[in-house]
């Protein structure tokens, strides 16, 4: 086994996911691409996370065990821990560096391009099915509350969960 692209592929999805169940969906299907892992591991690994005292997120340490052995299970328990101390360390620096001004302009251009990525897969996503008039609708008005930053992201979420309630039934 490839240890190096083992952990790699762990972090990656660790990282690029908000945590819990996140990294389940690239997880399970580079380990099946790659043949490292069977659907039957991926439940026993999710079981075992269910229930084991913790975060949901430790199953993760579990599949890496039982695909990885010993060394799997330390590799994945580095690649979940990793993202958490970087986040530490991004904040020492950034609180050192927040009083300058190409701080926040450079900060300001990432959240730009996260921003645009994440309007271009949404519009991807949304563009491969025809649009539902209703759901467009709903998407303006939220974006639109968001903008006004007027309504929290909570109220605008119950507000879109009732609408669809209200529209599609339950």
């Amino acid at each position: 086994m490839n240890w190096l692209l083992f952990f790699v592929i762990l972090f990656k999805a660790v990282i690029l996911s908000t945590g819990g169940f996140g990294p389940l969906p690239m997880l399970h299907a580079d380990f099946i691409e790659q043949a490292w892992a069977t659907e039957k591991q991926f439940a026993e690994a999710l079981a075992i996370g269910q229930i084991a005292p913790g975060p949901n997120g430790l199953w993760v340490v579990s599949l890496g065990k039982l695909t990885g052995g010993f060394y799997g299970a330390v590799l994945a328990g580095i690649a979940l821990v990793l993202p958490p101390f970087l986040v530490l360390i991004t904040k020492h620096f950034y609180q050192k560096l927040s009083k300058y001004p190409a701080t926040n302009g450079f900060l300001a251009g990432v959240v730009l391009v996260v921003s645009s990525f994440s309007i271009l897969v949404l519009g991807d996503i949304f563009l491969q099915d025809s649009p539902d008039v209703f759901l467009v609708l709903v998407c303006l008005f939220s974006a639109a509350l968001a903008a006004s930053r007027k309504c929290s992201a909570n109220r605008i979420l119950v507000f879109s969960i009732v609408a669809g309630i209200l529209f599609y039934g339950a």
